[in-house]
């Protein structure tokens, strides 16, 4: 029997350790057949740890949370350092373009793709489509009334009047009394005098065409006022709509109408042309001055329209 293998320090290797950092050699191996001794075999354990790609997905989503908040904070800087008018033009930058709107319009895969030969821009961002600058018009342009030009011809033919009847008003103190029954005013059409009835004063007897002395003084002072004006005129007869009684013929539309030829030959009598009356009308309770109150006694008015 073979003795046992002194103890020797063996450095550089690994094996169960001895006193004092010795290790244990391993008894030499058996020879072979040829006398050659056998290379001891050495197994290696080798523990792997299945690490990985586990828990890079976090990464993802911090790298998607974060860019959504870069997204949001640009989006507040953007509101807090533009006004009104950059805001709208980065809007319309994203809205859908004129082509892919007509596009998508009906009849697109048509002749004239959507369009028609008549039609005029009915978009519905027209405004940003044509153009948002506004057209600077010099004040001695012809045209209507603007902002911060000089009065209009027909602003001051309108305030013409106005002063004439008012002069008109203030020569006795019967008419100055009916002054308040007079409002002159400036209409797309041209001025329009309104003689308007109320509690007090009536221009014509209750459901009847004949005028009251008070009304007829009234003409009078109007027609003055208007013998200087050459421009055509239209006399228009309104009511109120209280109902007539029973078994009375007559009706509001009639009366209006009677009521406005009654003021025409008044107005002729006191010396306005009868070339000048382009047309009379009477519309009834249809265009009641006071809405809320179709009975209420103001609805009953006769109006001079002074044509443009």
């Amino acid at each position: 029997m073979a003795s046992a293998a002194p103890l020797s320090p063996v450095p550089g290797q690994s094996g169960p350790a001895g006193p004092a950092g010795m290790e244990r050699r391993a008894p030499p191996a058996p020879a072979n057949e040829a006398g050659e001794e056998r290379r001891p075999l050495i197994v290696k354990k080798v523990i792997v740890q299945d690490a990985g790609h586990h828990g890079g997905a976090w990464k993802v989503a911090y790298a998607d949370f974060v860019t959504a908040m870069m997204a949001f904070f640009l989006l507040l800087w953007l509101l807090g350092a533009t006004d009104d008018n950059q805001r709208k033009g980065l809007a319309d930058y994203f809205t859908p373009t004129l082509v892919k709107m007509k596009e998508q319009s009906a009849g697109a895969d048509g002749l004239l793709g959507g369009s028609s030969l008549t039609e005029v821009d009915s978009y519905p961002h027209a405004a940003g489509q044509t153009g948002t600058k506004a057209l600077t018009i010099p004040r001695d342009a012809t045209g209507g009334p603007r902002e911060g030009a000089a009065p209009t011809s027909g602003v001051m033919r309108a305030q013409a009047v106005k002063e004439a009847v008012e002069e008109k008003l203030a020569a006795t103190n019967a008419l100055r009394r009916l002054a308040n029954q007079v409002r002159v005013m400036k209409v797309p059409e041209g001025i329009r005098i309104d003689l308007v009835d109320d509690a007090d004063f009536s221009m014509f007897s209750l459901g009847t065409t004949v005028l009251t002395p008070d009304a007829q003084l009234l003409l009078q002072a109007i027609a003055g006022a208007l013998s200087s004006d050459a421009s055509p005129m239209i006399v228009r007869g309104h009511t109120d709509a209280l109902k007539w009684r029973p078994g009375v013929v007559a009706n509001n539309w009639s009366l209006s109408a009677g009521r406005a030829e009654a003021t025409r030959q008044a107005l002729m009598r006191n010396g306005i042309g009868e070339r000048r009356f382009s047309r009379i009308e009477g519309v009834a309770d249809r265009e009641p001055l006071i809405a809320d109150n179709p009975a209420d006694p103001r609805n009953r008015r006769m109006s001079i329209l002074l044509l443009n």
